[in-house]
């Protein structure tokens, strides 16, 4: 595996511990597809750096169980600001 690659996979890592970030937030911050930084997390960085990978993993897993959440406060929101502004 490349260097850049490795030190890409340990950035993404540390970045989504700190920021507790999605997938999402995190490609956008690296300017890299969600697939990429998925791959980078969950095979690359394990080869890199076991330890940390189960961190971030951590930190995805628990983000991912809690999308349906944010994904209804969102519609929610939506939803309110349409009709204040439909009054």
């Amino acid at each position: 595996m490349k260097d850049y690659i490795e030190e890409r996979a340990i950035n993404i890592a540390i970045y989504i511990i700190d920021n507790n970030a999605t997938v999402r937030q995190t490609a956008k911050a690296f300017g890299i597809s969600k697939s990429t930084v998925h791959k980078d997390v969950t095979s690359r960085l394990m080869q890199v750096n076991p330890a940390l990978a189960k961190q971030a993993r951590a930190v995805l897993d628990i983000n991912k169980s809690e999308r349906h959440i944010r994904g209804g406060l969102a519609t929610r929101e939506k939803y309110l600001h349409k009709s204040e502004n439909a009054g």
